[in-house]
């Protein structure tokens, strides 16, 4: 599937900031939510050095746009993920009413988005969000591949 370019862009944002993440040690996955095509709020995977579970790139992407906005709903944005949301994420992104979410990579463990499950396609939900896929694949499946091998590198 081809994208508009300012797709791409913010695509690359993201990736950058997952770029951050590794840096940190942190899984790489970083996020950033768009409204007329501006970014609006970022975040970058910041579980360890904040020691709180809840610390995903699109959790704090999400706190960054509402305090852009000062809106709890989100309507009319989009988010851009490296990796594929876990169940905690899409909720999240279905709470805030994002429109909808490009991500990266398939997450073959933990996505809430096609993989493990399919939250945004469910009917019972009040909210419906838009997933399109595979957006910068490639570039971000190397960065987390680097990453695990570094980490399993080091722990033998």
């Amino acid at each position: 599937m081809l994208f508009e370019p300012y797709h791409y862009s913010s695509m690359l944002s993201a990736i950058r900031l997952a770029e951050t993440a590794y840096e940190n040690k942190e899984v790489p996955v970083g996020a950033v939510i768009t409204c007329n095509k501006k970014i609006i709020g970022k975040g970058y995977n910041q579980i360890e050095m904040l020691k709180d579970n809840t610390a995903h790139a699109e959790i704090l992407a999400i706190t960054a746009a509402s305090a852009s906005l000062q809106n709890k709903s989100l309507s009319g944005c989009e988010m851009y993920v490296t990796l594929e949301p876990c169940i905690m994420c899409v909720g999240a992104a279905i709470l805030a009413k994002i429109d909808s979410i490009f991500f990266a990579s398939f997450d073959p463990k933990s996505g809430a988005c096609g993989s493990v499950y399919n939250i945004p396609e469910d009917n019972k939900l009040n909210h419906k969000i838009e997933i399109y896929s595979g957006i910068c694949e490639d570039i971000s499946k190397d960065l987390l591949k680097r990453f695990f091998e570094e980490i399993r590198g080091n722990n033998n």
